[in-house]
């Protein structure tokens, strides 16, 4: 069995997708339909930056999945891979389960697009810049994470944001109880901690007003069934159902990435292959999740081929 996965935000690097455009046809399509629907020169910005505005919450989202979906057209469109044939599951980490939901037939190209510009503008609008932080725990499992935040928050948030793999679990809240963290970290059992370089305290409760701005939009949008069940974030296990998809798009704003138990669900279900389309940030979470599990990553034009050949 074999499930398709799509990256999440620190996957975006200027140049991103410009190797791809000039070779593929489908993936100039994607780009092309993008920007029209955002009425924005986003394919511009990814391959020539600068790179401090694709890091932008509200660039950098979309641009990740135009990416990645760029990928999938080009496997699918000219490699001739189809995914209901392909693989039994899609899961994507946070803004990727948009990219999943769409290569799975759930949102269209253009409003997919539009809901990440709503969703990047809204996250980022929720918390003032320097109010809140994330940092990443190395060396540290879920539960050690846990007493880490709880010791750190002193009546602040401080909370689990995405729980990757064994070794790695990112917290994010308000900024002074990240810096206490970061400080409790190694004395309290982790190998390290890392501040990370975001503007926003995503998937945590200070998020609240960017899950209700999403409510709203999601709320206008029409959700279909996706062709093969997406493993959702908020609760690490698959469904097909179209209201129960819309809501876990809202509670994933706030909500804790549970990227490990995902991982380890599809493997107790007999997915013995992870393939990454547009990124190669999910393959080494993969590997330390599933070991034995075979893990692809496409990006280039090459990966592509390659993964179509295989794949048929």
């Amino acid at each position: 069995m074999r499930a398709f996965l799509f990256p999440g935000q620190g996957s975006q690097a200027v140049g991103m997708g410009s190797g791809l455009a000039e070779a593929s046809a489908a993936a100039r399509d994607v780009f092309g339909e993008v920007d029209e629907a955002l009425n924005q020169h986003l394919f511009k910005l990814m391959r020539e930056g600068p790179e401090d505005e694709l890091k932008l919450t509200e660039n950098a989202q979309p641009a990740i999945m135009a990416h990645a979906l760029a990928v999938f057209a080009a496997l699918t469109k000219e490699g001739g891979v189809d995914l209901r044939k392909a693989a039994q599951f899609v899961a994507g980490h946070s803004l990727g389960e948009y990219s999943a939901l769409r290569a799975a037939g759930s949102l269209g190209l253009a409003n997919t697009a539009k809901l990440l510009k709503i969703r990047g503008k809204a996250m980022q609008a929720a918390v003032p810049v320097g109010v809140g932080a994330m940092a990443a725990l190395l060396g540290a499992d879920l539960e050690l994470a846990k007493k880490i935040a709880a010791a750190a928050a002193e009546s602040q948030v401080c909370e689990i944001a995405n729980d990757n793999d064994p070794s790695q679990v990112v917290l994010s809240g308000h900024a002074s109880a990240i810096e206490r963290a970061i400080g409790l970290a190694k004395e309290m059992g982790a190998k390290r901690a890392v501040q990370l370089p975001v503007s926003a305290p995503f998937h945590c409760s200070l998020m609240q007003p960017a899950a209700d701005a999403m409510a709203d939009a999601l709320s206008y949008e029409v959700v279909e069934a996706p062709v093969v069940p997406l493993f959702a974030n908020v609760t690490a296990e698959p469904t097909s159902d179209p209201d129960t998809i819309r809501g876990q798009l809202v509670e994933q704003v706030t909500g804790m990435v549970r990227w490990r138990e995902s991982i380890a669900n599809m493997a107790a279900a007999g997915v013995e292959e992870f393939i990454e389309l547009g990124g190669k940030v999910l393959g080494p979470m993969v590997k330390r999740i599933a070991p034995d599990a075979k893990v692809t990553s496409a990006v280039t034009v090459e990966d592509i081929e390659a993964l179509a050949k295989e794949i048929h």
